[in-house]
């Protein structure tokens, strides 16, 4: 039987790339749910103010879910990371990454399908995630003026 012409490179490429399994798609609710109270319990062990959860399934490639919470001081705020990390690791949650953590107004932890923002309260304010990724944005304003194109 005659072979296709065209090495096994050429092939691979004329295939296209291979479906990526999306991250989400291995994990169960469950372990996502588990997650998610473990990140907020941490946070209210640390004395974090105004903890947020939002549901970002659907509407963000990047997360499922993203916990916002306020700090008062960069010491405050770096332990509450390091804790979250600790915290995940129990669960078995691997490579968590984490941004800002060498004392700044805003830490990011990144674990995955649920991404933590920690931060000061005039940096919280300033950046306004929730107005940015809350549900209020999937509702229709009522205010918004109606364009009739009937004519």
């Amino acid at each position: 039987m005659p072979k296709a012409p065209g090495s096994p490179r050429k092939k691979a490429v004329i295939a296209g790339p291979k479906p990526r399994v999306r991250k989400s798609a291995e994990k169960s609710p469950d372990l996502l749910e588990r997650m998610q109270r473990a990140i907020v319990s941490s946070l209210e062990d640390d004395k974090a103010e105004e903890i947020v959860a939002l549901d970002l399934a659907g509407r963000a490639s990047f997360a499922d879910r993203m916990v916002i919470a306020t700090g008062l001081a960069d010491r405050q705020i770096a332990a509450m990371a390091t804790h979250l990390i600790e915290k995940l690791a129990e669960l078995g949650v691997k490579r968590v990454q984490t941004e800002g953590a060498a004392g700044s107004d805003w830490v990011l932890v990144d674990a995955g399908d649920i991404v933590v923002h920690l931060f000061k309260a005039e940096a919280r304010a300033l950046y306004a995630l929730e107005k940015m990724w809350g549900p209020d944005l999937d509702e229709p304003e009522l205010d918004e003026p109606v364009i009739d194109e009937g004519g």
